[in-house]
């Protein structure tokens, strides 16, 4: 089924499984489907060695030909806000992708197997990131804020993490403008991508709707607070004041300057006179940065059931230095191995896709290699549209070590090659968690914006509201990219972010929301 519930034409056939080579059903009358040229292979001897230069990726304990059979997947926690994997009914109207910048591809609608590119062509070594030197781990607060594991009430600061490029990479690799022959694929109506075209680049710290504020007192914004709160009723009008506007650094030199000024613990107080989402929010805000990745990590995977959404969002899309911290964090804070409750509260390919992620090791390098990118989406072809049932080591591998960038490129390639785009083929060989997962690796490399205001815009649809997700979006965003991704916000669903959080929330919570998000 396409866009708003309407069938897909097929020119070739309707996809199927075990229906021809190529997981296709001939209708009569239609040409026969070529055969794809042999592609290089995702398995076999030496095949981490040689895609990575000496990085090997493989798991230990994993026979060579990819992982072993799995009994099933756990049932699938999903947030009733959220529809099913491969569901989400995308709106129409998204602008149409930049024009191609890549020669035009064989006539055969495949590239030349050709064999693995030269070592020369892969991204250098130094693309992945070594091992963080040894050292003590910097010390996290034990916060009990809204259902935090035991341990001290305060947050204190901890240093933010440095300035780190997110983005889409260069602007000489735009989405190309069409397919061999001038054909889009039908799934796509009116010759349309299913996914917003990635902005221009950004840096951390340069489109959030907080800033640090001029001229910043920590300890008259403490004696603020402390009025705020002092007597009967509390002043939340003058805590939004405070906390809407002064940077997640500032607000940890207010902690400890009330702490200073009056021996009372600040987070204390304010879970005294709030409550709710309130609370949650005001708790949330407290936090360094870090701390609440990691604290949302575990309150996801402790006690029954897990949150698997929320393991999704935060190691499918964090820098490989955020990730490290989060998972030193987990370890400091928690007395517990963040691996080790993934492996638990996970099983079969989307435990092997977290565990991926929370490695860290992604090539970070912004410079794409086409021939790379080429190669990569022959074998994701080959891994998946190209054979009966689906290599996932392969799909895994390239997801998890390609800089998104590399992405994005590889996207563009595999959607020239096979005339299908790459997140129509995960959708029709993936389901449920692990699905979701390689969807927003993709989604991150192709408009890391879009894929968070897609998140908010689930979050508040329909019956209900997910606050936690539209708490946790608004808050870790509000400092990167959140003027990015209101505009994406508008742009897809022809509505302001800040008109559908006041539409779903309501008194002081809704104030302090509309105060973040800058309306």
């Amino acid at each position: 089924m396409g866009p708003a519930g309407t069938a897909l034409s097929y020119p070739r056939g309707v996809p199927g499984r075990g229906c021809g080579p190529n997981g296709l059903r001939w209708q009569p009358g239609a040409p026969p489907l070529p055969d794809p040229p042999p592609a290089p292979s995702c398995s076999g001897p030496g095949w981490a060695v040689t895609l990575l230069r000496g990085v090997r990726m493989s798991y230990p304990g994993y026979p060579p030909t990819g992982y072993p059979p799995f009994p099933g997947y756990p049932p699938t926690g999903q947030e009733s806000s959220f529809p099913p994997p491969g569901q989400y009914p995308y709106p129409s109207g998204f602008p149409p992708m930049g024009g191609g910048a890549y020669p035009p591809a064989p006539s055969s609608g495949y590239p030349g197997a050709g064999g693995y590119p030269a070592p020369g062509g892969y991204p250098a070594p130094g693309g992945y990131p070594g091992a963080p030197q040894p050292g003590g781990a910097p010390s996290y607060p034990g916060g009990q804020g809204f259902g935090a594991p035991p341990g001290g009430a305060g947050f204190p600061g901890y240093p933010q993490p440095p300035t780190q490029s997110y983005g889409g990479g260069p602007a000489q690799v735009p989405l190309p403008g069409g397919f061999p022959g001038g054909a889009m694929p039908s799934q796509y109506p009116g010759g349309q991508s299913p996914y917003p075209s990635q902005p221009a680049p950004m840096t951390q710290g340069t489109h959030g709707t907080i800033r640090p504020a001029a001229n910043f007192d920590a300890m008259r914004d403490a004696e603020v607070l402390r009025k705020a709160m002092k007597g009967f009723g509390t002043d939340e009008q003058a805590i939004i004041d405070v906390v809407a506007n002064r940077s997640n650094d500032q607000r940890q030199k207010i902690k400890a300057a009330f702490k200073t000024m009056y021996g009372k613990d600040l987070i204390k107080d304010l879970k005294s006179e709030l409550s709710g989402n309130m609370e949650e929010l005001i708790l949330a805000l407290f936090m360094p940065s870090t701390y609440y990745d990691a604290w949302s990590l575990r309150n996801a995977m402790k006690g029954a059931g897990t949150q698997e959404r929320v393991l999704i969002e935060i190691l499918c899309t964090r820098t490989n230095q955020e990730i490290r911290e989060i998972v030193r964090c987990y370890q400091s804070e928690f007395g517990r191995d963040l691996e080790k409750d993934i492996r638990s509260d996970t099983s079969g390919h989307f435990e092997r896709l977290l565990v991926s992620m929370c490695q860290g090791n992604r090539d970070e390098n912004q410079n794409v290699n086409h021939q790379l990118a080429q190669e990569d989406a022959q074998r994701l072809y080959q891994a998946g549209e190209g054979r009966l049932g689906t290599d996932e080591s392969c799909f895994n591998m390239i997801l998890a070590t390609r800089s998104f960038p590399q992405l994005k490129a590889t996207m563009e390639a595999y959607s020239r090659m096979a005339n299908r785009d790459l997140l129509n083929s995960v959708s029709r060989e993936f389901s449920g968690n692990v699905e979701s997962g390689l969807k927003t690796i993709l989604q991150c490399a192709l408009n890391r914006p879009a894929f968070f205001a897609e998140r908010l815009y689930y979050s508040m649809k329909g019956a209900g509201t997910d606050d936690s997700t539209l708490v946790r979006i608004v808050v870790t965003r509000s400092e990167i990219d959140l003027v990015q991704i209101k505009q994406m916000f508008s742009q897809m669903y022809q509505k302001t972010l800040g008109t559908m959080i006041a539409s779903d929330t309501s008194g002081d919570y809704r104030k302090l929301l509309l105060a973040i998000v800058g309306q």
